[in-house]
């Protein structure tokens, strides 16, 4: 039941250091697309003072999140919730959204309503926080980025890497507006947009 995602093993120190600057000290994180459920683990361990909301689209990810969350015993992880970005979300607030590796892998719908979604649900000064590997105008892409975009293509023609100025522009249509933008390890960004 529970599932394992080796790369959660190797980026969730880098993204928990940045995190720990943007993060609100107290509140509510919902936590977008949440696969296996370790990094919800590992932050909220790093993070107890935050209430953790995980969530996924797929019944199999929210079956392994629970039974990570069993498994830790952790008073400040919420039970998982059912969640499409691409759909409008139930009455819900939080003071952050955390999305990591969703935006390159599911249509443009999800990524259009994730951040239509946070321009609703986040409180006033509320960040969405997201992580993953993207293009960027005037900004060589590493070659290896490059050969993930064309596999993911090959796998399905509605993924890919995204432009991070497409985000930009789809934030300022919600009421949000970029902030930040950390280079992490792996040719990945962390991007974080203000309500």
């Amino acid at each position: 039941m529970k599932r394992h995602a080796p790369a959660t093993l190797r980026n969730r120190e880098a993204i928990a250091d940045v995190l720990g600057c943007e993060l609100p000290p107290r509140g509510t994180v919902l936590e977008v697309a949440s696969g296996s459920g370790e990094h919800v683990i590992y932050l909220a361990e790093r993070f107890p003072d935050l209430i953790w909301q995980p969530s996924d689209y797929e019944d199999d990810a929210l079956a392994s999140i629970s039974a990570w969350s069993v498994e830790a015993k952790l008073t400040n992880i919420l039970p998982p919730i059912e969640l499409d970005a691409s759909i409008v979300w139930k009455e819900m607030s939080c003071e952050a959204i955390l999305c990591c590796n969703m935006i390159h892998i599911s249509p443009w719908a999800a990524t259009a309503g994730l951040f239509r979604n946070a321009g609703h649900v986040l409180t006033e000064g509320g960040s969405l926080i997201t992580y993953g590997p993207y293009i960027e105008d005037n900004v060589l892409t590493a070659p290896s980025n490059l050969d993930f975009d064309r596999s993911l293509k090959t796998r399905d023609p509605e993924w890919g890497l995204r432009n991070v100025a497409e985000l930009d522009a789809l934030a300022d249509e919600h009421g949000l507006s970029r902030i930040a933008r950390h280079a992490m390890p792996a040719n990945n960004l962390l991007l974080v947009y203000r309500r």
